[in-house]
């Protein structure tokens, strides 16, 4: 059974999953209480489904990009799990979750966190063979450039507020919003992206799994 953990950004999420149905999937938002909330959430989890955590077989967890310490503490906590039960760890790109979770379409797909201070990180896919495959490196982008860069129909998910909805709905011809349930990161996607890497056995050592980060002059604060 795989654990997948994402707390990359103020959206948190957990989920149990067996490689045949996703036991267990809880999402809630998260007012910098990431270290208080995260454990007993998983224990609850558990127990909720009838297992511990010996009964874990691997470990998946979202690695940015996002906010720094949501990140340090979702990194940490798999980290520490996957060293004293001796699990495979398998790391995520955030915005593959996002990615992911959209269903396959001709048009590009813009997938977007919040980056603070104003910015979204950006992925930039197109669909191939049924999956969403990246477009190059993600970005670091204002709405308003965002917007900008947007010239042909594009599909966007993701976590962006009202106003910036608004803002990038101005293109009606061009931008295409994904709905708020589609825009949410589902840990149950990610837990079936880390269980096909680790059946493949592309799993990744706990010592050196690092998070993304992404840079724009200055650190990205929360």
């Amino acid at each position: 059974m795989l654990l997948a953990l994402d707390t990359s950004t103020r959206s948190i999420g957990l989920a149990l999953y067996d490689g045949v149905q996703v036991l267990s999937e809880s999402i809630w938002a998260c007012r910098d209480y990431h270290t208080v909330e995260l454990a007993p959430e998983v224990t609850r989890a558990l127990g909720k489904s009838g297992y511990a955590a010996a009964d874990l077989t691997a470990l998946g967890v979202a690695i940015g990009p996002g906010s720094f310490t949501g990140l340090r503490i979702g990194l940490a906590f798999a980290k520490g799990v996957a060293l004293a039960q001796r699990l495979p760890l398998v790391g995520v790109a955030t915005l593959d979750i996002l990615a992911a979770g959209q269903p396959p379409q001709e048009v590009p797909l813009a997938a977007v966190l919040q980056a603070g201070r104003g910015r979204l990180a950006v992925g930039w896919y197109r669909a191939h063979h049924g999956d969403w495959q990246p477009q190059g490196a993600a970005q670091i982008l204002t709405a308003e450039e965002l917007h900008d860069r947007i010239n042909s129909p594009t599909l966007v998910c993701g976590e962006l507020s009202e106003a910036e909805q608004r803002l990038l709905s101005r293109k009606r011809r061009n931008v295409i919003l994904a709905s708020p349930a589609r825009s949410v990161r589902r840990p149950a996607v990610l837990a079936e992206i880390a269980w096909k890497r680790w059946q493949a056995g592309q799993s990744d050592p706990p010592e050196t799994l690092a998070p993304i980060y992404l840079h724009l002059h200055e650190a990205i604060p929360e």
